[in-house]
């Protein structure tokens, strides 16, 4: 009796909260459950300038108890929907930058409101679980529906996380046990072994490395931030590690027109990949595994061919470094695949993948030889959350039945082609036009160039991101359509024209 009482009181809390969040989106009903509901703006709006007074003050506020200089303005998320992010002083905007990447499937999604509005849904938001030790009845059976039905290719296993980076150390912490299983030949601990590691010496702590690319970003925890080289301000101050540093290639565009020069870049290289692995390992400093993004997004949107993760993926396999892809930025769909390393072809998979942001929750994909050989060694307390696993099966479907990967492509080529064109009538302004599906960019002059576009463009209506010393680079949503992209493209001309 007690349990029927309670569930009917949270049947009603429910469908109380389900009005609630429905507020405001005039277009998202019960009928609005089927996935192909139209619930987009159809452009943007503007106000104020932003950030507008209602922003400023919150910023105020804020700064007070934490620096918030890096806060652009406040949001109201009630009224944001599909590809439009509105402010709290009324301005909509259409998004290009999704909160750093990080919002597959457009704002307040119907079929992410149908999820929270059923009550067999409502245990798995309110009771986090420390999945480690005490996981739901149905946890395996979440993981299967979402991340395993998408798990990249030779990768079964899979733990997840609360944020890229902590992916991207956990992962680091297994290969580590990985590479040292393989030298102590699988044979047991050793009482000086574990003695050393618990004063931070050798043999217990051995001297690993972490091969890591200039221009790459991977993090902000101590080990990640060994791996990151993208701007000084995110490394200052903090005590790092000797890992082995390689140059990433500098690509000349457009591509056509510099074959090879830009052959020459990557075997130069990837030739210096192979000298840092020989060179530590002559410093009693093993490189155990390397780190890579598919496309550096933080660094400056910088790409390399196909065929340069390929033979980087040979100089792993050949020196017995594990080969690590970090697809926190890329993965999802972005690119036209799910995963930005399918383009590559790969016959030997890679040994692990990290992922966040559109993947709702982080983690590491990885073979089966790097699983932990024993409890709590790749462990936290809430190992990721069961609620971002319903929600990123949801993601999938809705990715599946809107065929939204070859919506990246399609839209991806709108927007390229468009950024092409804005690039031959404004070369003083816009140069190295690239991008794989809606992954987007190009470069400016400068920094103070890059910055100006982009409070000029906000103003107008879109939200845009830099990246590097001064790129402009896209990340909208999955659901950014052709039309989007040309809606976009004339206001940027726009902007570009009366642009001194």
């Amino acid at each position: 009796m007690a349990s029927m009482l309670l569930s009917r009181q949270l049947t009603c809390c429910l469908q109380q909260n389900s009005r609630l969040l429905v507020f405001g989106h005039r277009y998202i009903s019960q009928a609005a459950a089927k996935i192909d509901v139209d619930f987009d703006y159809d452009g943007p709006l503007m106000k104020t300038e932003v950030p507008g007074p209602r922003s400023r003050e919150l910023m105020k506020k804020l700064n007070g108890i934490q620096n918030a200089e890096a806060v652009h303005f406040f949001c109201n998320y009630e009224e944001s929907r599909g590809n439009y992010l509105v402010d709290v002083d009324g301005n909509r905007m259409l998004d290009l930058y999704s909160q750093i990447s990080s919002v597959p499937i457009g704002y307040s999604h119907p079929s992410l409101i149908k999820l929270l509005q059923q009550p067999q849904n409502l245990s798995t938001f309110i009771n986090r679980p420390a999945l480690g030790i005490l996981p739901p009845e149905n946890f395996t059976e979440k993981l299967k529906e979402s991340l395993l039905s998408v798990a990249p290719k030779g990768l079964s296993q899979v733990i997840t996380m609360s944020c890229g980076s902590c992916s991207n150390e956990n992962a680091f912490k297994a290969i580590f046990m990985w590479y040292r299983n393989k030298e102590r030949g699988h044979n047991n601990v050793t009482k000086e072994e574990l003695e050393s590691c618990m004063i931070n010496q050798p043999p217990g702590c051995p001297d690993y490395a972490i091969l890591s690319f200039m221009g790459g970003f991977h993090g902000r925890t101590l080990g990640c931030l060994a791996t990151t080289h993208s701007k000084a301000i995110h490394k200052l101050d903090i005590p790092s590690l000797d890992w082995p540093i390689a140059p990433f290639p500098r690509l000349k565009y457009p591509l056509e027109d510099f074959v090879k020069e830009n052959q020459q870049e990557e075997a130069r290289c990837l030739e210096e990949v192979e000298d840092l692995i020989v060179k530590y390992r002559k410093k009693k400093k093993i490189v155990a595994g390397i780190i890579v993004e598919p496309i550096q997004s933080e660094g400056g949107d910088n790409h390399a061919s196909d065929d340069f993760f390929r033979k980087l993926r040979d100089i792993a396999r050949k020196h017995g470094c594990a080969f690590l892809v970090d697809e926190v930025q890329t993965g999802g769909g972005c690119t036209g695949k799910f995963w930005a390393h399918e383009h590559w072809g790969l016959d030997d998979p890679a040994d692990v993948v990290t992922f966040s942001k559109k993947m709702m929750t982080g983690g590491f994909f990885h073979k089966e030889e790097f699983r932990p050989n024993a409890p709590y060694r790749i462990f936290n307390t809430w190992l990721g959350d069961p609620s971002k696993n319903l929600m990123l099966a949801e993601v999938i479907k809705v990715i599946k039945t809107e065929d939204l990967l070859n919506n990246a492509t399609h839209a991806g080529k709108a927007l390229l082609t468009g950024l092409l064109d804005l690039q031959a009538r404004y070369p003083h302004l816009i140069s190295r036009v690239r991008g794989r599906g809606t992954f987007c960019s190009f470069d400016t002059p400068d920094d103070a160039t890059r910055n100006k576009l982009i409070t000029i463009a906000r103003n107008k209506g879109v939200v845009l991101g830099g990246c590097g010393d001064r790129s402009i680079r896209f990340r909208p949503t999955l659901i950014f359509k052709d039309h989007h992209a040309h809606l976009f493209l004339n206001i940027f001309s726009d902007i570009l024209a009366n642009f001194k």
